[in-house]
């Protein structure tokens, strides 16, 4: 069988879809499938899934890949997950979830995230421990969360899994945690071993599954998961990763000191590292897919959502009108806009930050506004703000670990919207790629992970050879001054407020 007749599926479970995508052995996306889930929003922070609809989406997914494109299920040689983190979905001993998905944008457990870093000391001792201060939004805090307020779920929870090791169990009854998500919920970088300030806090490390590298197969597919998938019994399911993990194998950077930019409906700036493991302003170390890399990560948590609100509230006409040639619209109307949107400023912040700031409470902020401004300028201004805070992490990066950022790729959905990949540009001042099928970028690194794993790839430091890119963007002199003014401006915005929102927004989203 040729190499161009032999696949892996691979699921990328996003914030609201699972993309699935068909990738022969010679790295081509053969097709591609996508299933929505819903979000719920029960009160003020809290954001949480079902993880049925997750399974559902999988299994929909998976066989209209198969169906619509003829598909030999013989030819499918390995399934894989790339996930949102930070997931908390806890089972029972037989596997059944007694509770929603507590997904990474939910920040209720902020009064937990306090209380367990006392026991530690307070704040500065914690962090000096464990890397780096926890927030309401992380397992930690979630986990303890659970603890206090649902005694009657944790005392029946055997084990706390992320997305993807719900959907391994699924494919394959097998309960294990991969590397790369455990270091979302807290790694030993070094030993590979789940963190000991986890056990130091009071987290019950029996609940925590056994771990497993992003290369390794789990097991095959079970029947009822097959035949619920349109695939052969005993397929081989990887270890798989989480999304940032694999979206960093998928654009091709993965040598030390490589940095790319994922744009979807959050954001991240990430740069691949052989030795740094140090937390700082929001950054993260966690462990890439590759087991002897690291990730030094600075996650912005609503990027394209953002635009789909600016969508929503503001272009609800338009939208009907133009279908998916919206942003095709919109970026017309964006050019109507001077640079600097006549100085309206926009902070992207709408579900709290994590980097460049780490907050709960911060929430979006339209700044300077003013009787001459439109909804045009408020469009173009949530593409700038989104760009000032790319900047910020960079300079960061630069600053804190040494990385380079003269050159980097951008990937995910938004590298198709040349509108915002110039602003991007002149914003940052620096150039960068944008690669081929940008979108299915994650997919794609997921993929090679199981090519590594079947052996048909001899390394990661191969990803680069399946990565093509197909163009470049160079920042436009002409803007640097009134971009250079309103960057300073945006980071004010956030210490001239970051009171305010915390006294607005701390008791209600408790």
């Amino acid at each position: 069988m040729d190499k161009s007749d032999k696949y892996i599926i691979a699921h990328d479970m996003g914030t609201s879809s699972d993309k699935a995508v068909l990738i022969d052995f010679n790295g081509r996306i053969a097709a591609a499938s996508k299933e929505d889930y819903q979000t719920y929003y029960p009160y003020p922070a809290w954001v949480e899934q079902s993880p049925d609809d997750y399974w559902n989406a999988v299994c929909k997914a998976s066989k209209t890949l198969v169906e619509k494109n003829d598909i030999d299920p013989s030819s499918v040689k390995g399934v894989i997950f790339s996930t949102q983190s930070m997931g908390l979905i806890p089972v029972d001993a037989n596997g059944i979830p007694l509770y929603n998905n507590i997904t990474w944008v939910d920040g209720r457990a902020e009064k937990q995230a306090q209380s367990l870093m006392k026991k530690l000391g307070g704040k500065t001792i914690f962090s000096l421990v464990s890397g780096t201060p926890i927030m309401g939004k992380d397992v930690a805090a979630k986990i303890q969360w659970i603890k206090e307020e649902r005694p009657d779920i944790y005392n029946h929870t055997r084990y706390f899994l992320d997305v993807n090791g719900y959907l391994k169990y699924k494919c394959t009854g097998k309960i294990v945690a991969e590397l790369s998500g455990a270091s979302s919920y807290g790694l030993d970088l070094k030993k590979k071993t789940w963190l000991s300030a986890l056990k130091l806090i009071g987290i019950d490390m029996n609940r925590l599954p056994p771990l497993v590298k992003s290369t390794d197969i789990v097991g095959g597919l079970l029947d009822g998961a097959a035949r619920a998938m349109g695939l052969l019994k005993d397929t081989p399911v990887f270890g798989g990763s989480d999304d940032v993990q694999s979206a960093a194998i998928g654009s091709g950077q993965n040598a030390d000191g490589d940095i790319h930019i994922y744009l979807g409906t959050s954001a991240w700036v990430c740069a691949s590292s052989k030795d740094k493991t140090q937390f700082k302003n929001g950054a993260a170390a966690i462990q890439s897919a590759d087991p002897d890399m690291n990730l030094i990560v600075g996650i912005t948590e609503a990027a394209g959502s953002n635009i789909q609100w600016l969508i929503d509230q503001f272009f609800k006409h338009e939208k009907e009108e133009f279908g998916e040639g919206i942003f095709a619209h919109m970026d017309e109307l964006i050019e109507t806009v001077p640079p600097g949107s006549d100085y309206l400023v926009c902070t992207p912040w709408m579900l709290g930050e994590r980097c460049p700031v780490s907050s709960t409470t911060t929430r979006a902020t339209l700044f300077n506004i003013n009787p001459e401004h439109t909804r045009h300028h408020l469009m173009r201004a949530v593409y700038e703000g989104i760009a000032y805070n790319l900047r910020w992490i960079l300079e960061n990066l630069q600053r804190d670990y040494g990385f380079s950022s003269e050159h980097f790729r951008i990937i995910g959905g938004g590298a198709l919207d040349e509108a915002w990949m110039q602003i991007i540009a002149d914003v940052t001042g620096k150039e960068f790629s944008i690669g081929e099928n940008p979108r299915n970028a994650g997919a794609l690194g997921a993929a090679i992970t199981a090519l590594v794993g079947l052996g048909e790839i001899k390394s990661f430091g191969n990803a680069r050879d399946f990565v093509r890119m197909t163009k470049t963007y160079r920042p436009n002199r002409k803007n640097k001054e009134i971009y250079e003014k309103l960057f300073q401006s945006y980071k004010e915005i956030y210490s001239g407020l970051k009171k305010a929102y915390k006294n607005i927004n701390s008791e209600r989203f408790t």
